[in-house]
């Protein structure tokens, strides 16, 4: 049984999820008090949750078809499991429209193009965006930025956090003009505090500090996504055995699955672009090779159409083939002046 299904409000239960706990043996495996502090709840509160967890354990094992092997579970789970999912904003609701309402938690997102598209601007939108408040509709975790190309900028980063503080200001302002709400209490040096920055110089820096985030996001728990800008760069420059690069790629992307799985994150991989040889001529492909393709969930494509920006979901098993116009300004990623061809379907 998942967690979404036990007897709580609905806002316990999205708090659940974004912590992680999005099954009964996650829950039953941790103490009241270390509960109250990932979900950020009341030790009354996270007693009650185990003891319902508990209850809902023990009817479960009494359940033959769900005793025989353990792990197992149903479509109609997985489905309000998939609507449930925690999602981050881009800042850019034709994007966001495309996605589903933003970048998955649970699943490995590929967002690939050419030079000067935008690529390292949205990794950075994300790591400023998956901090915006539960009370204003976000999720209040932390980033991880793995850095392979020495493109993050900071500078840029504090614009986009200060653009953010602003518009959460303008919103909670208008729910407190027609509901209720709190004052914003985050700060642009509060969002810079929580971007755990990683610069990796070579491929043996990647596979190692990969397999560090485990440890790393265990004791973070409120980590909601981990952005890799570029996982191309050292694979490019430094291998000159592809089978062996084939073999390290496919290990590294499955253990992005299993964090983005295990920790309910988003893992975003930022990818370049190449030459492939097809029919007769050479056309711009995402690097790394057709192998590579089927390592991530959803797979965007970022490409100039003219003199603007568009995004394409070339690859998703949720999302159906859409395009949307996109525009970077100086406040981070926004809609396209062009709104009457914003949003395709393909």
């Amino acid at each position: 049984m998942e967690a979404w299904r036990l007897p709580l409000s609905s806002s316990i239960r999205g708090k659940l999820i974004s912590a992680g706990y999005t099954s009964l043996p996650s829950i039953s495996s941790v103490s009241s008090s270390d509960l109250a502090r990932d979900v950020n709840i009341t030790e009354e509160e996270a007693f009650e949750i185990l003891r319902l967890a508990k209850q809902s354990s023990g009817s479960s094992s009494c359940n033959g078809s769900r005793s025989l092997i353990n792990g197992a579970k149903n479509a109609w789970d997985m489905l309000h499991e998939e609507d449930s999912l925690p999602r981050i904003t881009t800042s850019c609701s034709d994007l966001d429209s495309i996605l589903g309402g933003g970048i998955s938690c649970r699943d490995v997102t590929e967002i690939g193009g050419v030079p000067g598209i935008g690529k390292t601007q949205i990794g950075i939108q994300l790591s400023v965006n998956v901090q915006i408040p539960r009370e204003c509709g976000g999720l209040g975790g932390k980033a991880i930025y793995i850095d392979t190309e020495g493109s993050f900028m900071v500078e840029r980063a504090l614009q986009i956090a200060e653009a953010c503080v602003e518009d959460m200001e303008e919103y909670t302002g208008y729910m407190h003009k027609h509901f209720q709400a709190n004052q914003v209490q985050m700060k642009p040096k509060d969002i810079l505090d929580n971007i755990f920055y990683f610069r990796v110089c070579s491929y043996t820096e990647q596979i190692a500090l990969v397999n560090h985030l485990d440890k790393f996001i265990s004791e973070n728990k409120d980590v909601k996504v981990v952005i890799v800008d570029s996982i191309t760069f050292h694979f490019r420059q430094d291998f000159d055995d592809l089978v062996q690069r084939t073999r390290v790629l496919s290990e590294m992307a499955l253990k992005f699955m299993k964090l983005a799985k295990k920790f309910s994150l988003a893992v975003v991989l930022l990818n370049q672009v190449t030459t492939k040889y097809t029919e007769g001529s050479f056309q711009l492909a995402l690097a790394l090779g057709d192998s590579w393709s089927h390592s991530c969930t959803n797979r965007v494509i970022l490409y100039w159409n003219g003199d603007e920006r568009y995004a394409y979901i070339d690859k998703s098993p949720s999302l159906p083939s859409a395009s949307a116009s996109y525009t970077v300004t100086s406040r981070g990623l926004r809609n396209s002046s062009s709104s009457s061809k914003r949003v395709k379907m393909m």
